[in-house]
């Protein structure tokens, strides 16, 4: 997060003759889960395809619909988790949410499975949202329920603690004292959402690229245990699945069932 400090709070560093950022979210609560309950689980975000080519697809029909209907004088980038953006920020900035304490963005109507995208644009727009109040009040249940103390205080995470980074960026062997303390997660973890007040009520999203295979769907056990390389590029090629990759998938599994 250090990186590219400089563009992250000034979008003209990223984008010359930027003026404004407008931010978009996403839904993606699945509307399938897999059929078995025991399997190891998945980080709902991963069930379909790779979100990154799906919302940058929409960001760019955005885009050129602006261009050619509104302001043909329109240049700037778009972005999705894939430049220095402090999307989240820029998210509250639009009065799309709040940050909550387990350091998502929440919304009130969609809560906070969801993905935030941006344009970053040359277009000057009369700044009209209003922040969104912050609705987390006394509740501690992300804090309470996370297994390995990730979230240590309100608004702060320990990522080497957090499964979600344990599982995907870290390269190294998962330590040992998080034994029996993952919750069967394989790849990522919802917990802190799962939890939320504010996802009680979640709308399933309607966007096919999100809705997960039958194969996947299908998963025992013994499937996610025998998983070898060749079965791991058929099931995961173009899902987020595909970041963690098969030596650290299988480091994940082996994590889950060796004693």
């Amino acid at each position: 997060m250090t990186n590219h400090f400089e563009k992250r709070v000034d979008p003209v560093k990223l984008v010359p003759g930027a003026k404004t950022v407008i931010s978009v979210l996403l839904n993606y609560y699945p509307s399938q889960y897999p059929l078995h309950s025991d399997v190891p689980k998945v980080s709902k975000y991963a069930y379909g395809k790779d979100y990154h080519y799906t919302v940058r697809g929409k960001l760019k029909q955005l885009f050129d619909f602006i261009k050619e209907n509104i302001y043909p004088e329109l240049e700037g980038r778009w972005f999705v988790d894939s430049a220095p953006v402090l999307d989240r920020a820029w998210a509250v900035r639009s009065g799309l949410g709040w940050i909550g304490k387990n350091t998502n963005l929440i919304n009130k109507k969609w809560g906070s499975f969801v993905f935030i995208g941006e344009l970053i644009v040359n277009l000057e727009l009369r700044e009209e949202a209003e922040e969104v109040r912050n609705a987390c009040g006394t509740c501690t249940r992300c804090i309470d329920a996370c297994p390995t103390g990730a979230i240590t205080e309100p608004y702060i995470i320990d990522a080497n603690r957090c499964i979600s980074y344990l599982t995907i960026e870290n390269k190294d062997d998962i330590p040992d004292e998080f034994k029996g303390k993952f919750d069967n997660w394989v790849f990522g973890c919802d917990i802190c959402q799962d939890v939320c007040p504010w996802n009680s009520k979640p709308i399933p999203t309607n966007e096919p690229d999100f809705k997960p295979s039958e194969q996947f769907r299908k998963m025992t056990i013994e499937d996610w245990v025998d998983l070898n390389e060749e079965k791991f590029d058929e099931l995961f090629r173009q899902t987020p699945l595909e970041r963690t990759g098969f030596n650290g998938l299988k480091r994940n599994i082996n994590f889950l069932f060796q004693k």
